[in-house]
Order: structure tokens, then C-alpha cells, then sequence
């Protein structure tokens, strides 16, 4: 069946997209306003775009009134985030950082979580987080009324030193993180423990 998104309702759209569209890996998100409030929200329209230079990007929706989500309005304003993987451990704090909290509220502070300082950025790295990701912002690309990309550059990476298997060659623990994803309808999500492993071919077979 043929779906022409420019005929349906932008909310069908969104259910095709995010139900087909999946797993998607979960940008924890903090950053910091102009007046030094600490904001954390979760976005799973988000992924690494390469590596030279080293290249994030995510979709961040507006608020139903049409204004900036905090992420949004605080990362145009500084330029600067931190993207904290989420693993299960922390799917109880992520899930509460998703509140409609007004702005000025330290989610962080609403979900128990601490804030641990970064070395390149203002904003804060989540205590807990396997992996956190320092991010300037390259571009604000405004795709549409109700919706906005950044780009961000990843000047440096956290990971925690459990799962650094080999730090020389970038080698890292990833099954072991216990990292969770996002996938369709409202609610479900994904855990990465169903592995499987297939080699790359080469023309020779």
C-alpha cells in the first residue's frame, strides 16, 4: 500500500514514521539556558552522521503552542548540548525528564538524576549515563513550522571506564552498556540483547 504524505494528517504521517522507522537510539539531551537553568529531554529522531568531522543530528519537535521546546531554544542560544545515552537502568529518570515541565525547571533535579561537569561544554554529562557525547552546534536547520534540525559537532566523548575494553583502538563494551532504544507507538522501547552478527561480503565471494 502506497502512503502519499502529502495527503494525510501530520499526526498519520508521524505514526508511519515512528512505527516503521526503528529501533531509534534515544539522544538524552541537556543543555543550559541563557540564565544557567539546566534542562534534560529525550529524542529518538536522532543518530551520528559520520565521523570526520564527528557529526550528530537530531529532530526536535515545538511545543504544541508552536513555541521552542527548551532544548531547542537553549541550544540556538549557546550552541552547546550533551547527548547522554540511555540505558535501562536509567528508563525510569529518562521517562520522567519527558514531562511537559514549564521552562526554567531543572529536570535533572525532578528525576533524581546528578549532573556531572563536562570538559568542553556548560551543559552537564548525566551521572549514570554509559556514554555522553560534548556537542557544539554546527546548523539549526528550521525544516518546517512545528519542527527544527540541529547538527551538532562531537568535540569529545565520556565513556564509562566498565565499558572500555580497549581505549588505544575505540574498542568499547557496547552490549554490556545495557542501552535501550525507541520504537513504535506510544510507550515501547527496545533493549539491545538480541544480537546477532553477520560478515560484510567481499567481491572476491
Amino acid at each position: 500500500m502506497h502512503f502519499d504524505f502529502s495527503a494525510l494528517p501530520s499526526q498519520t504521517v508521524y505514526k508511519l514514521l515512528t512505527s516503521t522507522v526503528t529501533p531509534r537510539p534515544i539522544a538524552w539531551v541537556t543543555t543550559i539556558s541563557g540564565d544557567g537553568c539546566v534542562n534534560a529531554a529525550p529524542f529518538s529522531f536522532f543518530n551520528v552522521m559520520g565521523h570526520e568531522p564527528p557529526t550528530v543530528a537530531i529532530g526536535l519537535m515545538r511545543r504544541a503552542n508552536g513555541d521552542l521546546k527548551d532544548t531547542s531554544a537553549n541550544i540556538i542560544e549557546n550552541g552547546e548540548f550533551v547527548v547522554n545515552l540511555v540505558p535501562e537502568s536509567l528508563m525510569q529518570q529518562m521517562n520522567q525528564t519527558c514531562a511537559d515541565y514549564p521552562p526554567g525547571v531543572d529536570e535533572l533535579a525532578k528525576a533524581g538524576l546528578t549532573g556531572l561537569p563536562a570538559a568542553h561544554v556548560r551543559p552537564p554529562l548525566i551521572q549514570g549515563s554509559p556514554v555522553s557525547l560534548e556537542c557544539v552546534s554546527q546548523a539549526t536547520i528550521v525544516t518546517g513550522p512545528h519542527q527544527v534540525v540541529v547538527i551538532g559537532r562531537v568535540l569529545g566523548a565520556h565513556v564509562d571506564d566498565a565499558f572500555v575494553q580497549d581505549a588505544e583502538r575505540g574498542y568499547v563494551k557496547t552490549a554490556e552498556m545495557g542501552l535501550v532504544a525507541r520504537m513504535h507507538g506510544s510507550g515501547w522501547y527496545a533493549r539491545s540483547t538480541d544480537l546477532f552478527q553477520l560478515a560484510r561480503p567481499t567481491v572476491a565471494d
